[in-house]
């Protein structure tokens, strides 16, 4: 390939090298491995081979899963194979992912016993545009109210006081996280594509964004240092402690695309110059010069990091920067996102795909060697992430 995206020839290959990619290898790995035809749903921890490290099964990856079939049954072929995975998956999350407060488990076991329940509420949210996605393949009312519902049930335990239990003394250190607004974006984005720009708990879908756009440039975007912090004071200071000095470029750059596509879809040109002041700054934190590809965490003053895993090189931050990079230059046609975008591309390609068994690795050394297995709670590469060329 030339790699010059002006010119139509190269992005019709990449298009393709993108869609072949998903089609061909990443969802038929899962298809062939991970649907558990004996209990529905999917079996989220595997090795390369596809054989099964662990039964238990991560109710996020659930909705993810669901989502990713149904959406491709929306848009790109009517697969039944596709629409009946999708459905395998929400049938095993409404018969067993619910506690009795409507909240959702984090984890069950294969059969659907329950074995965890975190404080965050991002099972739902991702229950939530699974419903949607499969609402609007299959037509079915009840899809669509069960996605509403999830996604109330996302806003209540996400921003009603005193539901979500803190994860620090709140009385010792104050402390508010940019997790649910994040999340909250492509929730309601997704709502939208799929059910309309419909209220819930009194507010549209593209009302929320408003909110959680505003809420993240308000509090969490520091301009001077060109960082997106993680976790801030409740007046948007930042913390000088571990967790509170923690950047994690790849959320970064999730949240700058999300909130490029706002702006491009609705035509606001305050959310494209946000998205693109977060995708400048946080690029130059987390680009790895001398081994490539992108940090997992770092520091906004530059000092060393808590965890151990800081410098490894997980799969999912690189999809997100193949995204933003690619939906910055189509906004602005700049060659600089032309040209990080080629390195994250061309890195990606060289050390994450596996060239024995397919699909991608999750997890690499800093260097780029494979540390890990395949999947595991939160692991897999949906068709949102690889269709945007």
């Amino acid at each position: 390939m030339n790699h010059d995206l002006t010119d139509p020839g190269y992005r019709k290959e990449l298009r393709k090298l993108y869609r072949d990619t998903l089609l061909h290898d990443v969802m038929p790995f899962w298809l062939k491995h991970g649907m558990d035809r004996e209990f529905d749903g999917i079996i989220t921890s595997l090795d390369r081979d596809g054989s099964i490290l662990d039964t238990d099964k991560s109710l996020w990856f659930q909705g993810r899963a669901a989502w990713s079939f149904a959406t491709l049954y929306n848009t790109v072929e009517q697969r039944s194979d596709w629409l009946d995975a999708a459905g395998s998956c929400l049938a095993f999350l409404q018969r067993h992912g619910y506690a009795t407060d409507g909240k959702l488990f984090f984890s069950v076991t294969r059969e659907g016993k329950p074995l965890r329940m975190r404080r965050y509420v991002f099972s739902e949210a991702f229950s939530a545009i699974a419903h949607a996605a499969y609402a609007k393949a299959t037509g079915d009312e009840s899809y669509a109210e069960r996605a509403r519902k999830d996604f109330a049930t996302y806003l209540k335990h996400s921003f009603e006081k005193g539901l979500m239990q803190p994860k620090i003394e709140p009385n010792t250190r104050p402390m508010m996280g940019i997790g649910a607004l994040m999340i909250g974006i492509a929730t309601a984005q997704e709502l939208r594509v799929n059910l309309g720009d419909v209220k819930i708990s009194g507010h549209s879908c593209s009302e929320w964004v408003d909110r959680f756009i505003l809420e993240i440039q308000q509090f969490f975007f520091k301009p001077d240092l060109g960082v997106l912090m993680e976790i801030v004071s409740p007046d948007g200071s930042i913390i000088d402690h571990f967790d509170g000095r923690t950047l994690n470029p790849g959320h970064a750059l999730e949240c700058a695309w999300f909130i490029l596509h706002e702006g491009r879809w609705r035509g606001e040109k305050s959310y494209l110059k946000l998205g693109l002041a977060i995708l400048d700054g946080m690029w130059q934190r987390g680009w790895d010069t001398e081994y490539g590809g992108l940090f997992y965490f770092r520091d906004v003053f530059h000092k060393p990091v808590q965890e151990y895993w800081h410098d490894m090189k997980f799969w999912w931050p690189h999809n997100e920067a193949i995204i933003a990079t690619l939906l910055a230059w189509h906004i602005t046609g700049d060659a600089k996102y032309a040209q990080w975008h080629q390195q994250v591309h061309d890195w990606s390609f060289a050390h994450f795909p596996d060239p024995q068994h397919g699909e991608w690795f999750g997890y690499l050394h800093r260097d780029g060697t494979p540390s890990v297995m395949r999947g595991g709670e939160v692991k897999q590469v949906t068709a949102r992430h690889l269709t945007t060329a």
